[in-house]
């Protein structure tokens, strides 16, 4: 196997998630995502002229890091609400289970 294989082999092991788990799990990742690109996009902007003595990779790493780590607890916790409110629009177009019968009625 190559190293540039693809990762879906492992994820067929792996034991199957519900829908529903699945789909909190993508709308968390989508959160994440979209709160790392806000976070970027509000440190690219500087005020004309700003020279930052500190400034260099190192600290830009960090900051990058600071950011990923950030967005993915407000993710996970739910901070700014957008996970679940996709969650819940996307909630309505699994297929619903069917009703299990009572287990004392035969």
């Amino acid at each position: 196997m190559s190293p540039l294989a693809p990762a879906s082999t492992t994820a067929v092991s792996a034991p199957a998630e519900t829908d529903g788990a699945a789909l909190k799990k993508a709308a968390q990742g989508f959160e994440a995502i979209f709160v790392r690109q806000m976070l970027a996009a509000a440190r690219s902007t500087s005020l004309a002229g700003e020279d930052d003595l500190f400034a260099g990779q190192a600290q830009e790493t960090f900051a990058s890091m600071r950011d990923e780590r950030f967005a993915d607890i407000a993710a996970q916790t739910g901070a700014f609400g957008l996970a679940k409110q996709l969650e819940a629009q996307f909630a309505r177009l699994l297929p619903s289970a069917s009703p299990a019968a009572p287990a004392g009625k035969d």
